[in-house]
């Protein structure tokens, strides 16, 4: 034989190494793939359970959305009692009434302003704006009207109204409330007493 190499093991031999001190062959144990699959198992365990996660979030039961704020306006009410007497003197051009503010639903709501449409016409409130009137808890308001120019107000109101500021946390909005024929008729009456004094008619001169 010639030829210089590293002898090849012949059919049904194996290298020294691969043999145990009795001479049985070693096999592969199943146990060495493990540092090489466990990595594997636990990344691809780790992802289901993600997604696993994800989904549970995505098709949790979700509680009803609240209803929304509704607007001041259509849930606040101004009316004038009808057991209420008539306006009442305050002075020799003044008189005061009591309106009813109430809330049907909803947050409380404030009244910041409260004012009337004829130039010849102060108006003040009491309680005094800004304040809150709840929801089911209506709220008297005393309002006093001073005539400051008898020659600018009418004698006959027939459709007199109140201009009322309203305030929630949806929004601030100006509103005229028109309070029927028994208003107009205790307003008229009261005007016309207002300015038929001597006073009044010095006023209009």
């Amino acid at each position: 034989m010639s030829g210089i190499g590293p002898v090849e093991p012949g059919d049904g031999t194996l290298a020294p190494e691969s043999r145990r001190p009795d001479g049985i062959p070693r096999r592969p144990h199943p146990t060495h793939l493990l540092p090489r699959s466990r990595p594997l198992r636990l990344t691809l365990a780790a992802l289901l359970l993600l997604a696993g996660a994800g989904y549970l979030y995505a098709t949790r039961p979700r509680p009803p959305a609240p209803p929304p704020v509704p607007y001041p306006i259509q849930v606040v009410a101004l009316t004038y009692p009808a057991d209420q007497p008539a306006p009442r003197p305050a002075g020799s051009h003044a008189f005061r009434f009591t309106v009813l503010v109430s809330v049907r639903s909803g947050p409380p709501v404030s009244v910041t302003r409260v004012s009337q449409p004829y130039a010849g016409l102060t108006v003040t409130a009491s309680p005094a704006p800004p304040f809150r009137t709840r929801a089911g808890s209506p709220r008297k308001i005393t309002i006093t009207m001073h005539v400051t120019e008898c020659g600018k107000v009418p004698r006959n109101a027939g459709f007199p109204f109140l201009d009322v500021t309203l305030r929630n946390p949806q929004a601030i909005q100006d509103h005229s409330f028109i309070l029927g024929e028994r208003y107009a008729r205790d307003l008229s009456e009261a005007l016309q007493v207002a300015c038929s004094n001597e006073s009044g008619h010095h006023q209009n001169r």
